[in-house]
């Protein structure tokens, strides 16, 4: 044994505790890990569909802002700008710190951020206030991913993982509806709406840290950190409750994991991990990764001023044409999700990426050609993101399932913040530009870009994918701390 500055023994130890957690029945106990973990994706749907909504009102003079549209496109990158920076700052927090003190971390930033943009009183100020927003969500997806990746029982992780991220767009669709009062000139004024909005945004994130805050730390980086009585102990009292809730008893399990224990991991063992270890796996990350979030970004920051632009709705109106976007969004995971553990990963995210693809060429051509309204425009996007919003969630479970548990919240921020800065800041940019141009053509061009990136997600997913649908994160990866490693692939 040998003792670490903060007094933990650190030393080899033996443990079942993944192959008990993944042989546990669903129960009362799962479902209080999705309210405090998954619901923050509802409220990042929220503010993101708020801040889609409110552009064109934004850009009013009444507004008290009087953004541009340009100006619209750079508060949207500098979100997504945020999200990077806190995915990776938070991410290594994460794998160094655990999971739980970097989920309350996150969410504590988030709702500062928040609150304060309701009181922007320049651009420059909801500038920064959208980047330090970003930054509280982008540290959620690497936290909040691993957490429940880790809590889940195997043989569900993918139905699980699929619905909590596709519960953002639970958020959309709630933010799409509350646009159409808060946007409504009779209730509320130009100045004022905008603000509640981010005001409600706070008063939902508020409500889910209450909750959170009851929340363990995953039992797989306790026992690893050099915490294993705390991960037995966690694990036992999991145990005895639900066997109290069911009347039952639990079988035994036989496999078990020999760990030696660490305080963290240094960034070159996680750039050899990556880069050595695991090649054809970050190659893969990075194709899903970039490609969803080139689509998504591209698409969703500038879909008021598309509508206003080429159709004429009114800013008050915008938020009712992305309820369907939002609603196929929310129902693609939940019906999709379950065949992501049965037919398996690589067969269902190939189909969701393609799919997408190949749906938004087809609406690229008809918008062009001006056979699309914007009801047809915004039914078009709701068959497109049914299949996106399955591939995108996927992603993150992917990057997930693949990489080792000491690395994989830093891993999933990284993937994160190279998808989202090659396609999240230059896709909002680049289509608020086209939007611009008033040429429905330049705006088709931009939603090829997007289908060709998805399309070679889809490919790298075939050729490249792991299987990884049943079986344990152990399995899938074996962990850095394990005495003997196998991974090669």
């Amino acid at each position: 044994m040998t003792q670490t500055q903060a007094g933990r023994s650190l030393g080899t130890v033996t443990t079942d505790v993944p192959a008990r957690m993944d042989r546990l029945p669903w129960a009362r106990w799962h479902w209080l890990v999705l309210a405090g973990l998954g619901t923050v994706w509802i409220l990042d749907g929220l503010e993101v569909t708020i801040v889609g909504a409110l552009a064109e009102r934004l850009t009013e003079p009444g507004s008290g802002l009087a953004l541009s549209d340009s100006e619209v496109g750079l508060a949207a990158s500098m979100y997504v700008a945020g999200a990077v920076v806190g995915s990776l700052l938070f991410g290594y927090l994460t794998d160094r710190l655990g999971r739980k003190k970097l989920f309350l971390v996150t969410l504590g930033l988030y709702l500062a951020a928040t609150t304060a943009t309701a009181f922007s009183f320049d651009v420059w100020f909801f500038v920064l206030m959208r980047f330090l927003t970003g930054a509280g969500i982008g540290g959620e997806y690497a936290a909040i991913n691993s957490a429940i990746d880790e809590l889940v029982p195997a043989r569900l992780r993918a139905t699980v993982s699929l619905a909590v991220n596709g519960s953002y767009w639970g958020g959309a669709a709630v933010g799409a509806a509350l646009t159409l009062l808060l946007l409504d000139p009779a209730m509320f004024s130009a100045d004022v709406g905008w603000r509640v909005a981010f005001g409600l945004g706070a008063v939902l994130g508020l409500a889910i840290l209450l909750v959170r805050r009851h929340l363990p730390e995953s039992p797989r980086w306790l026992y690893t950190h050099g915490h294993n009585d705390a991960a037995e102990e966690l694990v036992g009292s999991i145990e005895q409750e639900i066997e109290r809730e069911n009347g039952t008893t639990l079988a035994p399990v036989e496999d078990s994991l020999r760990v030696r224990q660490r305080a963290s991991t240094g960034f070159g063992e996680i750039a050899r991990t990556v880069l050595r270890t695991y090649p054809r796996r970050t190659l893969l990350g990075l194709a899903l990764f970039i490609g969803q979030a080139f689509l998504y970004n591209a698409v969703y920051f500038t879909f008021a001023l598309v509508l206003a632009t080429f159709f004429g709705v009114p800013s008050a109106q915008s938020g009712l044409y992305l309820i369907p976007l939002a609603l196929g969004s929310l129902i693609g995971p939940l019906v999709l999700g379950r065949l992501f553990d049965s037919i398996g990963r690589r067969t269902m995210i190939s189909v969701s990426y393609l799919g997408s693809g190949a749906l938004l060429i087809a609406t690229a051509w008809m918008f062009s050609a001006g056979a699309l309204s914007a009801w047809t425009l915004a039914g078009a996007w709701a068959v497109i993101f049914f299949f996106a919003s399955s591939g995108a969630s996927a992603a993150y479970l992917t990057v997930s399932e693949i990489f080792p548990m000491e690395i994989r919240a830093m891993c999933i921020a990284l993937f994160y913040a190279v998808g989202t800065g090659l396609g999240g800041i230059i896709g909002p940019v680049l289509f608020g530009n086209l939007v611009e141009s008033g040429d429905p053509g330049n705006v088709a061009i931009g939603y090829m870009l997007g289908a060709a990136v998805m399309i070679l997600g889809g490919i790298a997913e075939l050729v490249l994918g792991i299987e990884a649908a049943r079986r344990s994160l152990e399995d899938v990866a074996t962990p850095l701390s394990a005495q003997v490693s196998t991974a090669t692939a």
